[in-house]
């Protein structure tokens, strides 16, 4: 049955400025990337010590969230626990309202996106301004992002300079420059009036409290600054145990996503400004977000006291027994640092794009993310918009196992089809068998040669598959007739039995 991934799906093929446009920043992206993981001889190394790092710390996650939490209460900080995203979007609204904050700047973050937080503060009448050039200029389409690091990968400068003259109200033109100093002077205004910043951060540090914050454009510096109260959404898997920990990841990071070497600004922050200090918010919140995150967790999880956390277990499909191994995998989902690597590999997102995708996150992530947050009901054929080719593992900077986990998604889900699961079984019993039968093999593949490509493709299970696909032509002498013919001995040889 064709859904609304299927058309989204068509019309991002049939978008020629959008197949360039992807192409592009793929060659771009990758060839960085390869090029400044081969510039570190332990590249491998740091890989692996970076999942090790992150399984220790989903495996202790209760600990590490509660010694989070407690740094930066010492520091004067506030933290709060959200269950889910309607509580995550209420303790911002309510904290905005009960400060008299009219005005809110943000820096770009997957995880507000998540929770769809622009909406919440737009409907309590609070305005929400994304200071992120990428961000702005879809925020001001009114789209989401297309890709987790460049946003506004899908737009041309030409569809920026309109959208620019039309929200602006300020002359056409493409000139690049020109469009970014625009929007630089837009912003610095909202920087100036806001009273509240809203940041993500791309990690959370349990041993000091700091949140850490990469950037290349001075953005998210000025939005946990210069208004009077930062507040900071962050998803629970962001936190990691140590200082020292954190060099890991930033060598691993900028390289997997941009091929940088470092970020242009990295922003360890430590609460509120104190005595002394010439600048920052007078106030600092931290928002831990669940929001499924424990759904991902194979086993009861002691959460901190007073924390409502999800049940443990899946949402994917109530009643289905999970295959062996599937818990493990599942935990490391968790593992992702949003670097946009599996993206910028995966054949398929880069002839989709991310808006083809159901939710905020694209790709191969967002294909086995999805579906444990949100459950399958969302779009079922997720899973299987993959080609299993292994490009997301090899490219994964925490060598999350992807492809693995995509062919668990795809058991679960043709589980819980009804009849699914016996068709397949027996379509595939079927198969085994006719394969072990060597007369049947020979007929068949005999009987093939004589069938018209465009008789399979009329009708069936394989109408769909050739609409994007060509049949191989069957050669009119076998393999097996052809391997006869050159076992045979020479004439006047003696026959005898071969090995």
């Amino acid at each position: 049955m064709k859904t609304a991934f299927d058309e989204r799906i068509g019309t991002a093929l049939a978008d020629s400025r959008l197949q360039a446009a992807l192409e592009h920043l793929a060659f771009r992206f990758m060839t960085a990337r390869n090029q400044a993981a081969a510039d570190l001889p332990n590249w491998e190394e740091l890989r692996t010590q970076a999942h090790a790092i992150k399984r220790h710390t989903i495996e202790n996650l209760s600990t590490y969230l509660l010694q989070l939490e407690a740094r930066v209460r010492e520091r004067g900080g506030t933290v709060f626990w959200a269950e889910d995203a309607a509580q995550a979007c209420s303790y911002v609204v309510e904290l905005a309202r009960a400060r008299g904050v009219k005005l809110a700047v943000k820096s770009k973050s997957m995880v507000t996106e998540e929770i769809e937080l622009n909406h919440a503060l737009e409907r309590a009448g609070i305005e929400a301004v994304e200071t992120d050039l990428g961000e702005y200029i879809i925020q001001l389409a009114g789209e989401k992002p297309s890709h987790i690091v460049v946003p506004a990968v899908h737009k041309t400068r030409g569809q920026v300079a309109d959208l620019f003259e039309k929200k602006l109200g300020l002359p056409h033109t493409e000139d690049v420059a020109k469009l970014t100093a625009t929007a630089r002077a837009v912003l610095r205004q909202k920087f100036l009036a806001a009273g509240m910043g809203i940041t993500g951060a791309n990690f959370a540090i349990a041993e000091s409290g700091s949140i850490v914050l990469m950037e290349n454009e001075g953005n998210i510096r000025f939005s946990s600054s210069a208004p009077k109260i930062h507040v900071a959404v962050v998803g629970i898997e962001k936190v990691i145990p140590r200082m020292a920990d954190l060099a890991v990841f930033l060598r691993l990071l900028a390289r997997s996503a941009t091929g940088q070497k470092l970020g242009s600004y990295v922003s360890i922050l430590s609460g509120a400004r104190r005595p002394g200090e010439p600048d920052g918010p007078q106030e600092f919140h931290l928002v831990l977000l669940d929001n499924g995150r424990t759904r991902m967790l194979a086993d009861p999880v002691a959460q901190p006291e007073g924390y409502a956390s999800a049940a443990a277990g899946t949402v994917l499909s109530a009643g289905t027994a999970q295959p062996e191994g599937y818990a493990t995998l599942r935990r490391q989902t968790l593992y992702c640092i949003r670097c946009g690597a599996c993206l910028n590999v995966c054949p398929v997102y880069r002839k989709i794009g991310g808006h083809a995708y159901p939710w905020v996150y694209s790709g191969p992530i967002g294909a086995i993310l999805t579906p444990q947050m949100l459950g399958f009901a969302i779009e079922p054929k997720l899973p299987f918009a993959s080609s299993l080719c292994g490009a997301c593992r090899d490219v994964c900077p925490v060598k999350i196992p992807i492809p693995e986990m995509l062919l668990l998604l795809r058991s679960l889900e043709t589980e819980s089809m009804p009849g699914g699961r016996w068709l397949e079984r027996t379509g595939f019993r079927l198969w085994a068998w006719a394969m072990r039968q060597p007369w049947l093999y020979r007929l068949g593949s005999r009987a093939a040669r004589f069938i018209p490509a465009r008789l399979l493709a009329a009708a069936g299970p394989l109408a769909c598959w050739r609409k994007t696909r060509e049949l191989p032509v069957f050669p009119e002498e076998s393999f097996r007739d052809w391997w006869r013919k050159r076992r045979a001995p020479p004439a006047g040889m003696a026959t005898g039995r071969r090995p």
